[in-house]
């Protein structure tokens, strides 16, 4: 049996394999069907590969020639690794061109080489590191509010009339016209360009007729002249201001790194990458949203809300579906042997969409703490320069239709159609209606002041906030008290696994709890609070002042505390207040018929939160370790003997960890998981640091961390996307791979063995021991 033929599996009759791929591995029924220009893949691409993230996810496709790739892990994989998955073939057209369009598109001298998008290093990053300031946050800043007002006109001219074709009287307007005054175009030569740039899509990624390519080859070759004449006038005056007229200048002074024919290509390449993508994208998203009324509704009531919206519709509905690259060597990836010369399409639609990353993928939910994590961007060193334009664009849209039309909706039973390609994705058409009397400005020109200011680049965490109301508020146990909370509109709460937790927000205090209610019950959310007097008063803020009908805010649900649930037996270790999350894997395990040991400690029974249910649940199972009985947890005894297979999951106070952690030393890895409480002093003492420097081999970038500030701000600061969580040590979300260089942890997550690795620490804490580190990043 071939290694890697994940479909020689029971179920896979041999006879049902008619093709082979590259390395001679038959081709699955599945694979052998798949087709890109398919009206399932054309429709949703996501949905379209769910087959292959379950069962197959790395393939060969007979009809494209492609190997396909569809989880997260490894598409991300294939984007870091920017050597050994050459972009040379991005592109390249998919379709090759017959010889009628191939003298068309000579005749107007037409001659796409290298762009950022396609160049191998180390001449793409020479390139990039030359000309990407103007793409850095704080220079961006000086658009936005021209982009307002940009936005304001456009709406002005339909906002009385009660119905529009937002695609045709402003989505693929304003992206043009901002990619050009950004580029330094002048607008008169912007209405040449608008009508061709289509065409470059439909030529590199379509599947274009004989008779297609030769109309395509005329619009392309047009496309290419326009761009060419216009470069042409602003290199023999390169005084203006705008990315093109920098990249000249720098081609002045740096010729063998920002050459001519590098300036040509870039003209017309970047146009289409800033135009379509971000027209295709904020199409997307208003669809979604006005798909999902109630996420519509939110983010009218509280804009803020809107960065984060944008991150989860760039997730479920990004305009970038998938790229291509080119295997430099013979390689693997996802178990897969990928033959030297190989083509892939990274199929980040799919990615994203893959719920080993992120949980409940096919929920849409404008709350998602990690959507930001999406691929639609890409990754490492060729993620998009243009994404954060491409973010202020489509948040000062979406912010002036919450203010200006918040009553929009979609108009009913319309066709939506897309143009026919592997790789980008957005209906040519969006018509929408609303009722002109109902338009707030009408009643108050107040609504166009004040705008909301956005930060420039991934959303701040602290906005992501869920609006909850308080329903119940119980004794649980001497202490501790439990608070049940429901959606203001009666709507399902998101869904939630055993070890999740919230982030509760009262004012200024932001607290975490472990969810410990009824899985399956997504009409409210539980969760219970030890008061700690001696603590830093969050627990007796949330004890003394919160009450029945009080409005409060969550984030999450979030886990980082995951249930392996493939093990073959449990030992469950909870202290005091840390029944909660044990509780919730205690109830799956015994709903999975499990084998498994719950081991229950307090000071005594009236300090034990839950012990009647726990007690009626998992009798069986429980053992109840009271101090006030004398009836103390005696670790080593308890885990003297574990079977092969078995995991222990504990939660409580740190001096019990500790214990458990030394007993784990010899045990196999991933054996213990544990989660703490709270984390060690996370106040940074500039006094007693130094600075040192992060070196991100993925984007070949150094950043510089100062004595006063974490990796994780410095990362930050440098447009660099971290995702990141408790900023305590306590979570692992802002976890980084490390490549060379000596790592001081300061965290709660990784165990000793895993830092005697020294390959991964978190950000927001940890620093370097020296003046130096390596991260895959």
């Amino acid at each position: 049996m071939a290694e890697g033929c994940p479909f020689h599996q029971p179920g896979h009759a041999d006879d049902q394999v008619t093709m082979k791929s590259p390395t001679g591995c038959p081709v699955s029924p599945e694979a052998a069907a798949f087709d890109p220009f398919g009206a399932s893949y054309q429709l949703d691409p996501a949905e379209a590969l769910r087959w292959s993230r379950e069962q197959e996810p790395v393939f060969f496709s007979p009809k494209l020639g492609y190997w396909v790739v569809s989880r997260f892990d490894d598409v991300k994989a294939v984007f870091r690794d920017n050597i050994t998955f050459s972009p040379s073939i991005a592109l390249e057209k998919l379709t090759p061109a017959p010889p009628e369009a191939t003298k068309i598109l000579e005749s107007y001298g037409f001659a796409m080489r290298r762009t950022m998008v396609n160049e191998d290093e180390p001449d793409h990053m020479e390139r990039r590191r030359l000309l990407m300031d103007a793409f850095l946050p704080e220079n961006l800043e000086q658009h936005e509010a021209w982009v307002r007002e940009l936005v304001r006109d456009y709406m002005d001219l339909f906002i009385d009339k009660g119905r529009a074709d937002l695609v045709g009287e402003m989505f693929r307007e304003i992206p043009m016209t901002v990619a050009l005054r950004f580029l330094g175009v002048p607008h008169e030569d912007a209405k040449e360009l608008r009508k061709f740039s289509v065409a470059h899509t439909l030529n590199t990624w379509g599947r274009p007729s004989p008779e297609q390519q030769l109309q395509i080859a005329e619009d392309v070759g047009r496309f290419w002249k326009t761009a060419q004449d216009i470069l042409d006038r602003m290199y023999a005056e390169p005084t203006g201001e705008g990315w093109m007229y920098d990249s000249i200048r720098m081609h002045k002074v740096h010729p063998a790194i920002v050459p001519e024919s590098y300036l040509r290509s870039m003209m017309m390449a970047i146009l289409v990458a800033a135009h379509e993508t971000t027209a295709f994208a904020t199409t997307n998203a208003f669809r979604t949203l006005l798909s999902n009324r109630e996420s519509w509704n939110d983010i009218c009531e509280n804009p803020a809300l809107i960065p984060s919206a944008i991150e989860e519709c760039l997730r479920v509905a990004g305009s970038v579906v998938a790229w291509r690259r080119i295997a430099t060597d013979d390689t693997i990836v996802g178990g897969e042997k990928i033959p030297k010369g190989g083509k892939l399409l990274i199929v980040q639609a799919s990615a994203n969409r893959d719920q080993s990353h992120f949980e409940n993928p096919d929920d849409f939910d404008i709350y998602r703490h990690n959507a930001a994590e999406h691929l639609t961007f890409g990754y490492g060193a060729h993620q998009c320069m243009g994404k954060n334009i491409a973010r202020m664009e489509m948040r000062v849209i979406l912010d002036e239709f919450v203010r200006r039309l918040p009553h929009v909706h979609l108009v009913e039973d319309q066709t939506f159609e897309y143009l026919p390609n592997t790789s980008f994705r957005g209906a040519t058409s969006l018509w929408v209606e609303w009722e002109p009397a109902q338009n707030p400005e009408r009643r108050t020109r107040s609504v166009l002041e004040n705008p909301t200011h956005f930060h420039i680049g991934a959303p701040i965490k602290d906005d992501i906030l869920r609006r909850v109301v308080v329903t119940e508020v119980e004794r649980e146990a001497e202490a501790v008290i439990r608070i049940d909370l429901v959606d203001p509109h009666g709507r399902d709460l998101p869904d939630w696994s055993p070890g999740s937790h919230v982030e509760l927000v009262s004012g200024e205090w932001r607290r975490y709890y472990s969810i410990c209610g009824t899985r399956g019950d997504r009409s409210r959310l539980s969760f219970a609070i030890l008061r700690e007097p001696e603590g830093r008063g969050g627990s007796v803020h949330f004890h003394d002042t919160v009450k029945p009908g009080d409005v409060l805010h969550i984030a999450g649900p979030k886990n980082h505390f995951h249930l392996d649930e493939t093990a073959t037996r449990y030992t469950l270790i909870a202290g005091g207040i840390g029944i909660t999350p044990i509780l919730a894997m205690a109830d799956r395990l015994k709903a999975l018929g499990k084998p498994y040991t719950l081991h229950y400690c307090g000071a005594g029974r009236r300090t034990m939160a839950f012990l009647d249910r726990v007690e009626r649940d998992h009798g069986a199972a429980l053992t109840v370790h009271a101090g006030d009985e004398g009836c103390r947890l005696d670790l080593p005894r308890v885990l003297g003997g574990l079977s092969e297979g078995e995991q222990v999951y504990s939660c409580g106070p740190e001096r019990m960890l500790e214990a458990l952690e030394t007993l784990a030393v010899n045990w196999p890895e991933g054996t213990l998981h544990v989660e703490h409480f709270t984390a060690r002093s996370s106040i940074l003492d500039p006094a007693n640091e130094h600075a040192f420097e992060a070196v991100l081999a993925d984007s070949d970038l150094t950043v510089q961390v100062g004595n006063d500030q974490t990796l994780l701000e410095a990362l930050t600061a440098a447009g660099v996307d971290v995702p990141s969580d408790c900023c305590e040590g306590l979570c692992g979300t802002c976890e980084v791979a490390v490549v060379e260089g000596h790592i001081d942890h300061r965290d709660l997550v990784l165990s000793r063995t895993e830092r005697d690795a020294n390959d991964r620490m978190m950000a927001c804490c940890s620093r370097a021991k020296d003046k130096r580190l390596v991260l895959s990043l």
